[in-house]
């Protein structure tokens, strides 16, 4: 265990109200909405939640003291959040939510009156980068850099009309084409540039991004799209003092990987194929089923197991490792979401082995609280001043950002020591490593 040196840090308090704004009013942000409604209510608990449910240890293990969370550091609490959004249908988030079809029809009913106050704000769209949806709530402008600023304006006027005093912006839209970084992404001059002239290779997604960033406002990117990890974008970032972190909620199938591919690797042993594929039914899986577009997740979520079970580190093991990511749209699924992975292990003396996993989850349900964590963790950055790349929340993303030539972290239990130890040093607990070298009579003031 590691004392904390430092001094507290200078975390402004949570006062006000807390605007989370979602491009995207479909499944996610709808569920979402209406889960921290009805938790509010006393209708469900917060289930899924760390923020909401969360305890954790402080200290020795000899002094038996922990703290929920939401206790120990200073979040926004539920009843401060104002919720807020972008869509390219007009529907407001109760009529969004009997058609995404995730939650029961008597919860949704109860949950009319909050949820139909919800109403999309006008959105920066491009058939170019989701090609398999359209709809007519969307904005106008001569170029890029105009849609940015319509952007801003938005999130002015939200927060004046609505009396709030800070604002976190979740992307909880579609899926965008894969979109590498070209030359308009290298600095934050040329992006600027590439806003004004209508640069093809500028996304939507990172028109968000960029208006966030422009009013200091943290920006989390729920979907695979390709946006902080511009070079451009996390200059900004950097420039104006402003939290950023990873990309794609980590749920499901991805989720599981993190869980599992760890302990292959550290029993060493050996992974020659590991096939996956999912069916879903929702406007996601509809979005997916553009060859483009599944490029983005496939990318998103094809990375976890290179870096987990790497082949330059143990090429016995993982050398011709062979993954294979399939998402497939079938409509009569819904929001319920199911994974089949295949796995292919060999144990001592080459021996085969497999595992099969049959993961049928709710994506939607799976996300909200994510989505909600990510939001309330962000703007706890915000208030302490932390900047650019928020490695400790990579917890929770399937694709997170790590500072330039470091390796990024997937093993699930590693980042959750980095988020704990993160909240142990917002409040200069000790640091815990769980060595317990007191046990060996190393040191007998060392008991973690």
């Amino acid at each position: 265990m590691t004392p904390n040196k430092m001094k507290p840090m200078n975390i402004a308090p949570a006062t006000g109200k807390l605007a989370i704004l979602t491009p995207g009013m479909g499944a996610v942000a709808t569920t979402l909405y209406a889960g921290v409604e009805a938790v509010k209510r006393g209708l469900a608990k917060p289930i899924g939640s760390y923020t909401q449910m969360g305890r954790l240890r402080l200290g020795k293990r000899s002094e038996k003291r922990s703290k929920m969370v939401k206790d120990l550091v200073p979040l926004a609490s539920l009843d401060q959040i104002v919720f807020g959004g972008w869509d390219i249908f007009p529907e407001n988030a109760y009529e969004a939510a009997k058609h995404a079809q995730v939650l029961d029809k008597d919860l949704v009913e109860a949950l009319r009156e909050p949820l139909s106050k919800i109403t999309p704000m006008a959105a920066v769209f491009d058939r170019e980068f989701v090609k398999r949806i359209d709809g007519p709530n969307v904005k106008r402008g001569k170029n890029k850099m105009e849609l940015a600023d319509q952007l801003r304006q938005d999130i002015r006027n939200f927060m004046k009309q609505n009396g709030c005093e800070r604002a976190v912006i979740v992307w909880c839209a579609s899926t965008e084409v894969y979109t590498p970084p070209t030359e308009v992404h290298k600095t934050l001059k040329t992006f600027e540039e590439g806003l004004r002239n209508n640069d093809p290779a500028i996304s939507p997604s990172q028109i968000y991004t960029y208006a966030a960033l422009m009013e200091r406002i943290p920006y989390t990117n729920g979907s695979p799209n390709v946006s902080v990890e511009m070079p451009c974008l996390q200059e900004l970032a950097m420039e104006l003092g402003t939290p950023i972190c990873g990309s794609d909620f980590k749920t499901g199938q991805t989720f599981m990987k993190t869980v599992i591919a760890p302990g292959f690797r550290n029993r060493l042993l050996g992974v020659s194929g590991w096939y996956s594929t999912n069916i879903l039914g929702n406007r996601d899986g509809e979005v997916l089923d553009d060859p483009g577009s599944f490029k983005s997740k496939e990318v998103s979520k094809s990375g976890v197991l290179g870096d987990i079970l790497s082949k330059e580190t143990y090429p016995e093991l993982y050398g011709d490792l062979h993954h294979v990511v399939r998402i497939n749209y079938y409509p009569p699924r819904g929001d319920n979401k199911e994974g089949w992975d295949n796995i292919d292990i060999f144990g001592w003396l080459g021996y085969p082995m497999q595992i099969k996993v049959n993961f049928l989850c709710r994506d939607s349900i799976l996300a909200a609280p994510v989505a909600l964590d990510l939001a309330l963790f962000m703007d706890l950055a915000a208030r302490a001043k932390m900047r650019g790349i928020q490695e400790w929340l990579s917890f929770y993303l399937k694709a997170p950002v790590a500072k330039q030539g470091l390796p990024v972290e997937h093993d699930l239990s590693v980042q959750l020591l980095k988020l704990e130890n993160t909240l142990r040093f917002f409040t200069n607990e000790e640091l815990i490593n769980h060595l317990g070298l007191v046990h060996y009579g190393i040191d007998e003031g060392e008991e973690c």
